[in-house]
């Protein structure tokens, strides 16, 4: 399957289970793997055959900066699930959802979750 990579978009949003992070917010990175056949795409040079990456960052601004969740997991699932019903040639896609600055004591990058879905044919 071809693959279409969406990388680093970077929202604001209200998400997690320390009320700071409901009321402050804090940034949230999102990386998509997008698995469709990108071949009539390719061949024909119309944006018909391929999913428009304008309304995947959308879609995505959306879920994000929406309704605040606790989990990024419930993030991640809302994301995956919006892009399926929402792109008629999207097969599967994978969403990491990433945290940069999470309030927990401790030394690293960030925190992300990633999760794989498909379309239930």
């Amino acid at each position: 399957m071809d693959k279409i990579h969406l990388n680093q978009m970077s929202f604001y949003g209200f998400h997690g289970v320390f009320p700071e992070e409901k009321k402050l917010g804090q940034r949230f990175l999102v990386d998509l793997i997008l698995e469709t056949d990108l071949q009539k795409a390719g061949k024909s040079d119309d944006l018909h055959h391929s999913i428009d990456y304008g309304l995947v960052y959308q879609v995505t601004k959306q879920v994000v900066e929406g309704y605040s969740k606790n989990l990024v997991e419930a993030v991640a699932e809302e994301i995956a699930q919006s892009l399926l019903v929402r792109f008629d040639l999207l097969q599967a896609c994978t969403v990491k959802v990433v945290k940069p600055d999470p309030p927990i004591p401790g030394h690293y990058q960030s925190v992300a979750v990633e999760i794989y879905r498909e379309k239930n044919l």
